[in-house]
């Protein structure tokens, strides 16, 4: 019998920060140490939010450290009236402790970001060194922690002009914490760029150090604009129907709600398709929304349908519903709440109940107004909104009609093969109908099916798994392959797998290369199982097709195909060496799958013995995830645009 005693000595008491290092996962995100930092950003972005910082200046150093500096009005370093340590030294080594919690008193900030009071204490706690340096009455002053404990004092090194006031503050993650030791650049610049977005008067910079380069590389986000020049970057290029309606309204003290509580938006229509919004509280993203975005899409709801009764725009039995109106919508909401509640220290989602009625209220009216005083405007977002009301009831009244089968249904446009045998069977996702009907002539009937897709496939990259049936083509491909959408950590049952190979096959051009990006997109994101076990796959037409003429009785007519402009070269280089002149053959070009024909398709990326078949596999020791969210994140446009401009010039692309 194990002698394992349960006495009073048994109770461990964590005391100060050793909650953090005993499990830090309760406070902040382990697999970077991109959050830790991201509270130091928040404290300065906190201090230009009340009005007293116009720069945030974070740089990367070469040694791995983060350092945050601000013009804000310093730390202040006295002792505390009732602890008797240094103020300083209270918010970066105690839990709870800050100046985020006296809200209504003459607190230093009304609106804030932080509110537990456990921010910097954290990235204090699990970094191996922390150093602080404030300027503040005239005098600039140093303090430096180690794993949350002080190892230099509180001293004073020198002295300024009373008017130059601020703070800096430099960590060193401990990486033991940590999966990575590396920042999350996308994630660093994308909060970055938020701060500068909604604080109009602020400059944001960030300097970063890479490995054998003396000059730093330095970016910096100022948006005089606001709201309405980000949405523009997050669109891009997506067509609108309507312009970019930007409103706020913030309350005074004669509301029912604090005075300065309140709201700012832009948003606009898609005709097609959606982008995900993007939401901030108190300047602190929130990724996963929250009663502020319901607060937003009631307010938005009640507009468009209060203008739509008025103008009597409704068909006769089409009943309107929130989603129908939203559904379109892409929008930048920035949301100032006097006592946010976040659903965990990683703030996520907004849980605040009174923020739905705080945001309906502060934007109803004003939305409503934009929409009488831009009447064509108007009835175009109504058009949007009636129009995917009228699909929603379709499609509910399609659901109950397959509800009655109870029988998973394969898609009516598969053509499927005769084999049962998973281990030979081959599934074809080709682009378009036209390519479609020569790959259904090229296939072999026994082991090869066809699915063909219909233009391209939505950006899955931020859709939940839950929406992902919304999509037809994505239904349709997952019920063809027999296996549902999962994640990286899921355990996926594959026995319901019903081909061995999924082969992409689109034109060898760019719409073809962006329809693969599309279509691996959705296995990374929402079917890895698939890409670990090695069945995806993507096939390889050719572009060039090359015909030379007989040669007497001794060389028949021969063909041959070139993958890409460069293979076309070698070819022409080997006739060129067996005395084969320019004027004895021929070169063609095909502009798309479906300007083969069945043979040409067989024997060039159907044939197992002639095609060229690459198996889709995520190397070790690459960043595939941020290379993903750089290409298809919906709020990284502004770095892909960025990156196109640096890059552009490399680009090979048939065009």
């Amino acid at each position: 019998m194990s002698n394992n005693a349960y006495n009073e000595s048994s109770v461990t008491v964590l005391k100060g920060l050793e909650p953090v290092k005993e499990r830090p996962g309760m406070y902040t995100y382990t697999d970077n140490p991109t959050h830790i930092c991201q509270e130091v950003i928040d404290n300065a972005a906190d201090e230009a939010l009340a009005g007293y910082a116009t720069q945030i200046e974070v740089e990367i150093h070469a040694d791995g450290s983060l350092s945050v500096a601000d013009n804000g009005r310093g730390i202040p370093v006295g002792l505390h009236p009732t602890e008797g340590v240094s103020v300083l030294q209270l918010v970066f080594t105690q839990l709870h402790a800050g100046g985020k919690f006296n809200k209504k008193d003459g607190g230093a900030y009304a609106f804030s970001g932080g509110l537990h009071g456990v921010g910097v204490s954290v990235t204090n706690a699990l970094s191996t060194r922390l150093e602080v340096m404030v300027k503040r009455d005239g005098a600039v002053w140093r303090m430096a922690f180690s794993g949350g404990d002080v190892i230099e004092p509180l001293t004073q090194t020198g002295t300024c002009p009373a008017k130059e006031t601020g703070t800096y503050v430099r960590v060193w993650p401990d990486g033991k914490y940590f999966d990575s030791p590396n920042y999350s650049m996308a994630t660093l610049e994308r909060i970055l760029r938020a701060k500068a977005v909604l604080l109009p008067k602020v400059h944001v910079s960030l300097k970063q150090y890479v490995a054998d380069n003396q000059e730093p590389q330095i970016k910096t986000w100022h948006y005089p604009q606001g709201l309405s020049s980000y949405l523009d970057d997050l669109i891009l290029t997506e067509e609108r129907p309507v312009p970019v309606i930007a409103t706020e309204h913030y309350f005074s003290d004669d509301s029912d709600f604090v005075q300065g509580e309140g709201a700012s938006v832009a948003l606009t229509w898609l005709e097609e398709g959606s982008i995900s919004g993007e939401s901030y509280v108190n300047l602190i993203p929130t990724p996963l929304g929250g009663t502020h975005e319901s607060g937003l899409k009631q307010a938005v709801f009640t507009a468009v349908n209060q203008f739509i009764l008025h103008h009597n725009l409704l068909p006769r039995g089409v009943k309107l519903q929130s989603d129908d109106v939203f559904s379109h919508v892409v929008f930048v909401l920035s949301t100032r709440v006097l006592d946010p509640q976040f659903q965990g220290q990683t703030k996520d989602k907004l849980t605040n109940r009174d923020a739905l009625k705080l945001v309906a209220s502060a934007l109803s009216d004003p939305l409503e107004l934009w929409l009488n005083q831009n009447t064509e405007a108007g009835k175009k977002i109504a058009e949007i909104a009636i129009k995917q009301a009228q699909a929603r009831m379709r499609s509910v009244k399609k659901i109950e009609k397959k509800k009655g089968s109870g029988v998973a249904v394969l898609p009516g446009k598969l053509t499927d093969c005769e084999s049962e045998d998973i281990r030979e069977n081959e599934l074809f996702l080709v682009e378009g109908d036209s390519a479609g009907g020569s790959a259904k002539l090229a296939r072999d009937k026994a082991t090869q099916a066809i699915l063909p897709l219909r233009g391209k496939v939505l950006n899955s990259f931020e859709v939940h798994r839950d929406q992902l049936f919304g999509n037809q083509e994505i239904h349709d491909i997952s019920v063809a392959i027999g296996v549902d959408p999962h994640g990286i950590q899921d355990t996926v049952d594959l026995s319901g797998l019903r081909y061995g190979k999924i082969a992409i096959l689109s034109d060898a051009d760019v719409d073809g290369s962006h329809i693969q990006v599309l279509l691996l997109t959705l296995f990374y994101t929402h079917f890895p199982k698939l890409i670990e076990a090695g069945h995806i796959f993507v096939a390889q037409p050719p572009l060039y097709r090359v015909d030379v003429a007989a040669q007497g009785k001794s060389k028949p007519a021969r063909k041959f195909y070139a993958l890409d402009e460069q293979e076309l070269m070698l070819i022409q280089e080997k006739l060129d060496k067996e005395g084969v002149k320019e004027t004895a053959y021929s070169i063609s070009r095909f502009k798309g799958l479906g300007e083969m024909n069945p043979d040409q398709l067989k024997d060039t990326t159907m044939h197992p013995d002639t095609r060229r078949l690459l198996k889709v596999t995520i190397p070790n020791g690459e960043n595939t995830h941020d290379i993903f969210t750089r290409l298809m994140a919906k709020g990284e446009a502004a770095s892909r645009r960025a990156w196109m401009e640096e890059k552009g010039d490399l680009v090979e692309a048939d065009i």
